[in-house]
């Protein structure tokens, strides 16, 4: 199993963000321009983790040299069933530089960007430091 798999399915927040690059992009399955940096990234990834339930990584897919990976998932998003995939790529040091995300169908991705929209207040008050 990828540290990034199991970091997330024990919802261990701070080893996530340990396995991201300090430059790491994220691309949302529901926002135009991609996100750039640690501390947004990890805020949107703890958003997530309070909007989706029944979260559970389905398979893992990856190349031979292990810097990109794929992590196919299930989950609910206020009672509609999404599916989705993480494709990660990681620099020479192992950290992830690379992270974008990919949800069907269409009806399931309305409602990640509505929950979502809703926390992005709290997202960004934790990107620039500011405890909830």
């Amino acid at each position: 199993m990828h540290p990034f798999r199991k970091a997330v399915e024990n919802r261990d927040a701070a080893a996530i963000e340990a396995l991201l690059a300090e430059d790491v992009v994220f691309t949302s399955p529901v926002a135009f321009k991609p996100y750039a940096g640690k501390a947004i990234t990890a805020a949107i990834i703890r958003g997530v983790t309070r909007v989706f339930e029944d979260f559970a990584y389905e398979r893992e897919i990856a190349n031979p040299d292990g810097r990109d990976h794929a992590l196919v998932f299930t989950a609910a998003v206020n009672g509609r069933q999404i599916q989705g995939c993480d494709f990660l790529h990681f620099d020479e040091d192992g950290r992830i530089d690379d992270f974008m995300v990919m949800v069907r169908p269409l009806s399931a991705a309305q409602a990640l960007a509505e929950a979502m929209g809703a926390q992005f207040d709290r997202i960004a008050r934790e990107a620039a430091g500011d405890a909830e």
